[in-house]
């Protein structure tokens, strides 16, 4: 799991009165639109910022570069399993409004097994590190908690990106040590903490090769691939049943 991911409104108080219907949502008042990913540490791992009010979480998913490095098949590569099954996607955790893809992992409108009912009741919990870390956030720096009185939108995307990295920082400088288990290298002169992501690299190590889509059609049938594989609700609901069972043998145990 790589976080939690939600969107969040700041208020724009003197948003232009031609872009009043733009950006004004269903509390009537002109909003810019945060996208973000948060980690239970509530470290922000994605931002995306600008997008006006009166659109949904969906629309800010369509325009949003979080799935652009997946799609193009030059993320690192990830592998787990899960109640018997390998997976090759890392996931979000989300809520209702997202579409069932396979990197999302939603909760349960109506469970009706208990196995059903501690997997909702975990993922809704966990979900909430973004929340938490949009209300650390607005209330760490009182210029994102209060409307915003600029009236540029570029100004107001550069005091949103400076408030996240700020926030990073901090979270970074009150992180507890001894909460931290350092893993055990194998190769004391070249640890994986310093090594730099140059690309994905197969089960053997081997650097996998960036394939990008040509005009005439060179790799497009592996793109498509990739955003197929995304946009899978088959293999949404597959992880899904897996998580509910792989929570419940441990909770049996």
């Amino acid at each position: 799991m790589i976080g939690s991911i939600d969107c969040m409104h700041w208020e724009w108080k003197n948003c232009p009165v031609g872009w009043h219907g733009a950006y004004s949502g269903r509390k009537a008042r002109p909003t810019i639109i945060l996208e973000a990913v948060a980690s239970h540490d509530t470290w922000v791992w994605h931002s995306f910022f600008g997008v006006p009010g009166a659109q949904n979480d969906i629309n800010v998913l369509d325009q949003s570069p979080v799935f652009e490095g997946l799609i193009a098949g030059n993320t690192p590569a990830v592998t787990f399993h899960v109640n018997g099954r390998r997976y090759n996607n890392a996931y979000y955790l989300a809520d209702g409004i997202y579409l069932r893809y396979s990197t999302f992992v939603k909760t349960i409108p109506t469970p009706v097994s208990q196995a059903q009912k501690l997997f909702a009741k975990k993922q809704e919990g966990y979900r909430k590190d973004v929340e938490r870390c949009f209300g650390i956030l607005q209330s760490r720096w009182a210029i994102i908690r209060h409307g915003a009185r600029l009236h540029k939108r570029s100004t107001l995307k550069s005091i949103m990106m400076a408030c996240i990295i700020l926030y990073n920082m901090i979270v970074d400088d009150e992180f507890v040590e001894n909460e931290f288990i350092e893993p055990e290298e194998e190769d004391l002169l070249n640890p994986q903490a310093a090594r730099v992501y140059d690309g994905p690299v197969d089960h053997r190590g081997v650097r996998i090769p960036f394939l990008p889509v040509g005009r005439d059609g060179r790799n497009q049938h592996a793109f498509w691939d990739r955003i197929d594989h995304l946009e899978s609700a088959y293999i949404h609901n597959i992880l899904q049943n897996d998580l509910v069972e792989h929570n419940w043998a441990l909770e049996a145990n």
